[in-house]
């Protein structure tokens, strides 16, 4: 048997009145993950509804969600990318789950 498909689902909960600055964040992180070996399927934003979640699904596999980690967690692009949620406090928190699909 192969490995087990994952996603890893982020649930942000996001000050609304810096929808903008989130979106640059999200942008930022796309690139990233796209760079270290993830599968990024973007950022889901507010639109209708609640205006304080915005979404992101990533990661085919644990193995490479944990390689990602490893090397985001040294990468400057990163670092600074965490650095301006900091500085811009767009992202008031988020949760982090990991799904396995289930098709037909």
């Amino acid at each position: 048997m192969g490995a087990t498909m994952i996603t890893v689902h982020l649930r942000y909960e996001i000050d609304p009145d810096k929808q903008a600055e989130f979106a640059d964040y999200g942008r930022r992180w796309i690139h990233l993950v796209n760079r270290l070996g993830g599968t990024h399927h973007g950022y889901f934003l507010p639109s209708e509804g609640d205006s304080d979640e915005a979404f992101a699904l990533t990661f085919p596999s644990l193995a490479s969600y944990e390689q990602y980690r490893a090397a985001a967690a040294e990468d400057a692009e990163c670092l600074d990318a965490l650095r301006f949620a900091t500085e811009t406090k767009c992202i008031r928190r988020y949760e982090r789950r990991f799904l396995s699909p289930l098709f037909e």
